[in-house]
C-alpha cells in the first residue's frame, strides 16, 4: 500500500523558494529582503513570507538589522571549516560503507547521476549543477546504509551549497568536481573500498581548499556574489 504525500505548506514552499535563492547566490551576503516584493512575486500573502524568514533567521541564513529590515547573512567561515572537518570523516567512512553494501543494481543510477553533472556543466546551470551534486553524496549515504549519517549531512548541505556555489562557477572547478566524482563511482562499482573511501577524502580536501581561496580572497572577509551579477 503506499503512502499518502503530505501537501507542502505555503510556508514551507516560500522557505525553500528562499533558501534556493540564498544557497545559489541569487540573493547575496547583505542583500535586503523585502516582504511585501517576495509576497507580490511570488503572488501570496505577507503571512507565509513572514513565517518563512523568520524560520530563516532561526536557522541563520537570514539576520535583523534593525533599520535595514532583514538581510541575508554574510559567510561564516568558522563554521564551514567545521563542517567541512566533520565531511571530511565522515564522508569517506561512508564511502568505504557503501562500497561494501551497493546493490547490484547502482551501475544505472550511477551513470544516471553522472551525466545529469556533465550535463549541468556544459548548460552552466548553477542550480542544476548543485542539485546534481547533493544527488551525487546522498546516493552515497543511502548506499551506506547509515541514516544517522543521512540525517547528519542533510542538515548541512544548505550551508555547504552557498559556497559550492561560488567554487562552482568557475568551469575548470566544476570539471574537476565530476572528475573526481567519476572516479568515486567507478570505485565503488568495482567493490574498491580504499580506493573509492581515498578519492573521496581526496575531493572533500581539495573543496575546502577551493572554498578558502574563493570566500577569503588575499586572507580578506568572505565574498560571495548574486548569481544576477555574475551570469549562470
Amino acid at each position: 500500500m503506499d503512502s499518502i504525500e503530505p501537501k507542502r505548506t505555503l510556508v514551507e514552499q516560500v522557505y525553500d523558494i528562499l533558501l534556493d535563492a540564498i544557497c545559489s547566490g541569487e540573493l547575496c551576503p547583505g542583500e535586503r529582503l523585502n516582504q511585501d516584493e517576495i509576497a507580490t512575486r511570488l503572488n501570496v500573502s505577507r503571512q507565509p513570507v513572514n513565517s518563512a524568514i523568520s524560520i530563516l533567521k532561526a536557522n541563520n541564513f537570514v539576520r535583523d538589522t534593525g533599520r535595514r529590515g532583514v538581510v541575508v547573512t554574510e559567510v561564516d567561515m568558522e563554521q564551514y571549516s567545521s563542517i567541512y572537518e566533520f565531511r571530511s570523516v565522515v564522508e569517506p567512512f561512508a564511502t568505504r560503507l557503501a562500497a561494501d553494501r551497493i546493490g547490484d543494481d547502482a551501475g544505472p543510477e550511477a551513470q544516471a547521476i553522472l551525466r545529469e553533472g556533465r550535463a549541468a556543466i556544459k548548460a552552466r546551470d548553477i542550480k542544476r549543477l548543485l542539485a546534481a551534486d547533493v544527488r551525487f553524496h546522498e546516493t552515497i549515504y543511502r548506499w551506506s546504509g547509515n541514516h544517522v549519517i543521512e540525517a547528519s549531512m542533510r542538515a548541512n548541505w544548505p550551508h555547504m551549497l552557498r559556497s559550492m556555489a561560488e567554487v562552482l562557477r568557475d568551469p575548470a572547478s566544476a570539471q574537476q568536481s565530476w572528475d573526481d566524482h567519476q572516479l568515486i563511482m567507478d570505485a565503488l562499482l568495482t567493490g574498491n573500498a580504499d580506493a573509492a573511501s581515498t578519492a573521496m577524502e581526496r575531493h572533500i580536501g581539495l573543496a575546502m581548499e577551493k572554498t578558502r581561496k574563493v570566500l577569503t580572497p588575499n586572507g580578506k572577509e568572505p565574498v560571495l556574489h548574486g548569481a544576477f551579477s555574475r551570469g549562470k
